[in-house]
């Protein structure tokens, strides 16, 4: 979902299809409704896009995106981290209330329970077509895990999509294969998949024992079966003809989300194009390797600039620009080395990807979740820049309100209306966030931050960043120290026991929208 001038949303967060200056214009027929579309970056950081202040990278139609829409600075997804923020995102609900939302392995069953109300159902509901594109990271099948080898259920066909084309858990993840529509593509039935993230199964080579045969080399972790000439987390063995080729992935996801928009061009349509770049392993298409000066993971912002232009170019060819609301953002923010020898820590040369914040990827730190956040809609909103406090979990309340679909109470647990926000009609935000770090929570509310101590370390000796641990409080004012530089737990115990007491509440009360 890329490159349409006429489209504006950075964040990930992708809006698209007419969207009436009035919330009640939206609530005619279904063909009078705006598409929707979601363009959700991965492991993209605050200052890895140009109009969010990089200097050294450049990303030309991000940038029109928020040139054009509504540019969030102070937009968050709910986690640090990649399932917990895919969770919260499609569920409404914060990731952090239900046990087995962290990182999920590649051999998981579905997280999200079929009876559980998602975002694709409220555009289902309301007479949408419906698809998800990209990386999934939100496991399949029941108990047990998925068959690899027959029809794969529950699945996001169970969730309110009506295609589905995936990868199912990341690119650093075995098993390396799309699904589609419930099914991997391309597979041998003589050539059948097996998955253990136990021990080793079959004769397949692995990084530990064959480094030789790598192109890409770990730098932690990451070193069991060989694919593609990259050790992946996890063992697998045949479904050969079905393997994916990393040069090509982007290419793959931008065609199929290209295809779903030409196919449901006639009736509104909701996309959640959830990209791969730039998440570890960084392997460029031969079109932008070598060319940020940077390494594999500057080129791979390039690549995903790239193909939010070819979203954009697509929407533009049929005349849906004005019609569609585009969405830009992250699931988290940056990590430089994340299992990989890929250069990019070697290769940085002054750029900053998290810009002014602190942390990054797993971090209590605002950089965890504090990422690009652009909405556009071209023709129907006026750029501005906003400094309003949204997160993605609140899209469900949003567009339940914007499409005329109720949510019951049990619904979406901690999604706020936040519609007249989203289209920049409004500068009030949401009343407080929880910011889901690895190992610990904080609280935003207004200016100030709260996390909790943590015994965790206060570096990863894994990615270098700054985890945000500490086991004492800390306690920060946002607007005169963006960066989290200053602990002012000790200067302030009653703002500090005002939080704590806040979050404890917004836990033992399981919900936050009542």
């Amino acid at each position: 979902m890329k490159n349409c001038l006429p489209i504006c949303v950075i964040s990930v967060f992708v809006l698209i299809s007419g969207c009436a200056s009035k919330t009640s214009e939206l609530k005619g027929s279904a063909e009078s409704k705006p598409n929707v579309v979601i363009i959700y970056a991965d492991d993209l950081g605050y200052g890895d896009v140009s109009c969010y202040g990089a200097t050294k990278i450049q990303t030309p139609t991000i940038d029109k995106l928020a040139a054009l829409g509504i540019m969030f600075t102070n937009g968050h997804s709910s986690s640090a981290s990649c399932t917990p923020s895919r969770y919260s995102m499609l569920t409404g609900g914060y990731a952090f209330r239900k046990p087995g939302t962290g990182i999920a392995p590649g051999d998981a069953a579905m997280i999200i329970d079929p009876e559980t109300k998602t975002l694709a159902d409220v555009f289902h509901d309301a007479g949408y077509k419906t698809g998800v594109v990209g990386k999934w990271h939100l496991g399949l099948g029941g108990e047990g895990g998925p068959n690899w080898n027959g029809f794969i259920s529950p699945g996001p066909q169970d969730l309110g999509f009506d295609y589905s084309f995936l990868m199912p858990a990341t690119g650093d993840r075995v098993p390396c294969v799309y699904t589609e529509n419930g099914r991997v593509q391309g597979l041998d039935p003589a050539d059948p998949i097996k998955v253990n993230y136990k021990e080793k199964i079959g004769n397949e080579p692995t990084g530990l024992e064959n480094p030789e045969l790598l192109k890409m080399h770990p730098s932690h972790g990451h070193n069991n079966t060989i694919v593609n000439g990259i050790s992946r987390i996890g063992f697998m063995t045949g479904g050969k003809s079905a393997l994916w080729v990393d040069e090509y992935m982007s290419e793959a996801f931008t065609q199929k989300a290209e295809n779903f928009i030409d196919q449901n061009k006639e009736k509104p349509f909701f996309l959640y194009f959830a990209t791969h770049g730039i998440h570890v392993p960084r392997v460029p298409n031969p079109l932008f390797a070598g060319k940020s000066g940077m390494g594999p993971r500057g080129d791979a912002i390039l690549e995903l600039d790239w193909c939010v232009g070819r979203i954009l170019d697509k929407l533009e060819s049929l005349q849906l620009t004005e019609k569609t609301i585009v969405i830009f953002t992250s699931d988290n923010g940056p990590v430089v080395d994340d299992g990989y020898k890929d250069q990019a820590v070697e290769l940085l040369g002054g750029h900053k990807p998290g810009g002014p914040l602190r942390g990054g990827k797993y971090s209590a730190f605002n950089a965890g979740t504090q990422v690009p956040f652009i909405v556009c809609q071209p023709g129907k909103l006026k750029h501005k820049k906003s400094d309003v406090l949204v997160s993605q979990v609140d899209f469900m309340a949003s567009f339940s309100k914007m499409l005329n679909q109720p949510l019951q109470g049990k619904d979406a647990p901690d999604s706020y209306e936040m519609l007249d926000q989203l289209l920049g009609k409004s500068d009030t935000g949401r009343p407080h966030f929880v910011h889901q770090g690895f190992s610990t929570l904080a609280i935003i509310q207004g200016d100030w931050k709260y996390i909790v101590p943590d015994k965790g370390p206060e570096i990863s000796e894994f990615t270098n960043i700054e985890m945000g641990n500490n086991r004492m409080p800390q306690l920060y004012n946002l607007k005169d120290d963006p960066g989290e530089t200053q602990n002012l737990a000790a200067r302030y115990p009653e703002k500090v026991k005002e939080l704590s007491d806040l979050l404890l509440k917004i836990k033992e009360d399981g919900r936050t929208r009542f």
